[in-house]
């Protein structure tokens, strides 16, 4: 809950105010009077009548009504604190700079649980503690600097890090980025990203509101609450980007099955990125240069031009759009002959179109204009320019300014170089434009916005399956793994094609259940976990003798309960799996399977529930596609009948939550039919 007091307050109060600017409490009441606040400034110092020149009360209880109140005094104090402003001074808005809370010890999570039910029972807002505080066009509510330009149509953003916020502010600065809000959220008490995103949906006004949302994440509290805002606001025509820090592979390292090796927390945070439409990012820089290119608009297509006069960039800009399938097609010789006419000897216009170090200003104009009139195959221009000093150049930076406001195709002005021309590209910055430093990033940047999904709509159909006999299994089993006929049967409710089977413990049962399995058939002991590693699984058998030789063996396996006879079937060996993360639900992965699981790691995962758009999606991300596709005259397999096991498989887990992990290694793919193998499945009811 943000309350409009809080957004857009009357009167704000420093609690704990000091003339000292080196402290959070001066540092804040600073900020506030040198960005123009509006309203009422009062502050709380118990030993001054005022502070940097605003009325200073001795205690929170002499203040008359406030809105805003900003802490920046001891934990121990805050929480009285907090109910005084809610109760006696109707505050609706509560920042706490403070330390020493949730973060720190059992004693400070139960001071920062009273703030937040003193706040959420006044129906205020709480932003913190342990965070720098919020700051939009209406004021400057942080002790940090520097403060950017705010424009209501720019940028919000959204961090669980403080230090991060500022850096990423700081960085944007210098690049003339401008921003409508930041929340620095901090230790969460009661409003987290989470909540922040969903209201920046709920107040969403295409064409008013900032359609960029920028997001430093360490810890996803709420998944389905973020993937809903995320994506509902990409669907209004906002952009949602972020970077997702501190993420951990240590707890796959006690995994007992392939799924649970590969299904790391980070592969349901990408899974829910995907589904969601969130572009994620690596880092701070390319989170920002990610921002700019939203803020000027992604191309709608994938073939760029790239405009320059120095050959060295350029050349790498190609290669990293190239090596992520974003084309820079070359150019028509016959209209190509009509530009380079008015270029210098020397010039190229292949594309990249290299106009020379002694290009002009009036030579990079026919250029953009060719490209734009010209070109209808090209979606985009980056125009690369740096100066090395020699001359004058401030009419490249003016014409930039006029094409990119008159041009219907994004142009992406990249300069490496500033200090020859730090006076022309302040003035470029003035004027509202944002230019990129580093050629390399832009395109690595660029590649991360293109290539990153439109959110999935927002009810899944799902194949049927039969409920009432998943529950009927799922509800009898005890914890761990499901033998066998509980595996056969999970997979039989789901609609999974499988191999015929039989699992038997006596000798005198192997007639008739290689008669009902046929030969040729696979032996596999049943009990050991990876039956592969202990001699368990024996191939191509075709005859009742070998039959009894690998059943004596198997049976003396160690764990050893029996052993399951499978029809052989041939075809491409393909992977399902599935793996429960905690508040994310189901991670859903496929892949290649038998051994190539293992080796090539060659994963796509998705979120559950799953659309045939997702499943179609996992399967043609995968870099073995081309395997299942088929190769040189080699059957491949067919798509619909695997995307649709895989969305079996994930409504299987809606309908079965208790499935803590499981995967079907392998399945056997032909262009008929994709049929389930081997398969594992463990539950666990009570994590």
């Amino acid at each position: 809950m943000i309350t409009n007091e809080f957004l857009k307050p009357r009167s704000i109060v420093v609690v704990g105010g000091s003339e000292d600017i080196h402290k959070p409490g001066g540092k804040v009441l600073k900020n506030l009077i040198d960005n123009g606040f509006k309203g009422k400034l009062y502050v709380v110092n118990p030993k001054a009548e005022t502070i940097q020149g605003q009325p200073a009360f001795h205690r929170v209880e002499d203040l008359p009504q406030v809105d805003v109140a900003i802490l920046a005094i001891p934990a121990a104090m805050c929480p009285a604190a907090v109910e005084c402003l809610c109760q006696t001074k109707e505050t609706k808005g509560i920042i706490v700079f403070s330390a020493g809370f949730s973060e720190e010890d059992r004693e400070g999570a139960e001071r920062e649980a009273q703030m937040r039910d003193t706040a959420d029972r006044y129906g205020a807002t709480l932003i913190g503690p342990n965070c720098v505080g919020y700051m939009s066009q209406h004021y400057a509510g942080v002790f940090t600097t520097p403060v950017p330009k705010f424009i209501p149509e720019s940028i919000d953003l959204i961090s669980g890090s403080g230090s991060t916020a500022l850096f990423i502010i700081d960085a944007a600065v210098q690049l003339g980025i401008p921003f409508a809000s930041m929340y620095s959220v901090g230790n969460s008490a009661q409003v987290g990203v989470e909540e922040v995103l969903q209201f920046l949906d709920e107040t969403y006004i295409h064409g008013k509101s900032a359609p960029v949302k920028l997001l430093y994440i360490e810890s996803i509290k709420k998944p389905l609450k973020l993937c809903k805002h995320a994506s509902s606001l990409r669907r209004k025509g906002a952009f949602v980007a972020a970077v997702k820090a501190g993420y951990s592979e240590a707890g796959s390292r006690a995994a007992t099955s392939h799924t649970g090796a590969m299904a790391n927390p980070d592969a349901a945070v990408t899974a829910l990125f995907n589904k969601a439409g969130i572009i994620r990012c690596n880092g701070r820089n390319q989170l920002l240069t990610v921002a700019c290119i939203l803020l000027k608009q992604p191309p709608k297509g994938r073939n760029m031009c790239i405009i320059t006069h120095a050959g060295g960039p350029a050349v790498m800009l190609t290669d990293v759009l190239s090596s992520h399938n974003i084309s820079v097609p070359r150019i028509d010789p016959e209209k190509g002959r009509l530009l380079l006419n008015k270029l210098y000897p020397g010039s190229s216009v292949a594309n990249p179109i290299d106009f020379l170090a002694t290009g002009t200003a009036a030579q990079l104009g026919d250029i953009i204009d060719f490209v734009e009139n010209e070109c209808p195959q090209m979606d985009a221009m980056a125009v690369i320019f740096g100066s090395p000093g020699l001359a004058s150049v401030w009419d490249v930076y003016e014409l930039l300014d006029k094409k990119m406001d008159r041009c219907t195709k994004p142009v992406y002005p990249i300069f490496p170089s500033c200090l020859n021309v730090t006076d022309e590209i302040i003035q470029f910055q003035k004027k509202g434009r944002i230019y990129f430093p580093d050629e390399v990033v832009f395109g690595t940047a660029l590649a991360r916005v293109m290539d990153t999904p439109v959110p999935v709509p927002e009810e899944t159909d799902l194949p049927p399956v039969d409920r009432e006999q998943i529950r009927k299994i799922i509800d009898n089993a005890p914890d761990g793994y499901l033998n066998p006929g509980e595996v056969s049967a999970l997979l039989d409710a789901a609609g999974v094609s499988r191999a015929k089977e039989r699992v038997i413990s006596h000798e005198d049962e192997l007639g008739q259940a290689a008669a009902e399995t046929g030969f040729p058939l696979v032996m596999k002991v049943v009990g050991p976990v990876h039956k592969s590693d202990v001699g368990g699984v024996k191939l191509d058998i075709t005859d009742s003798e070998t039959l009894l030789k690998f059943f004596r063996e198997m049976m003396r396996i160690q764990d050893a309960a029996g052993v399951m006879l499978q029809s052989q079937l041939s075809g491409r060996e393909l992977f399902i799996g599935a793996k429960r993360e905690k508040n994310f639900g189901h991670t859903i992965l496929c892949g290649l399977g038998g051994i190539f699981v293992e080796v090539l790691k060659d994963v796509s995962t998705g979120l559950s529930p799953l659309s045939k758009i997702e499943a179609q999606r996992m399967v043609q991300d995968l870099r073995g596609y081309g395997l299942i596709r088929g190769v040189r005259g080699q059957e491949g397999v067919h798509l619909g009948h695997f995307t649709d096991a895989i969305r079996r498989i994930s409504a299987l887990c809606m309908a079965a939550p208790e499935i803590y992990e499981m995967d079907i290694n392998p399945l056997l793919g032909t262009s008929k039919a994709v049929v389930a193998v081997d398969a594992r499945i463990r539950i666990e009811k009570n994590l």
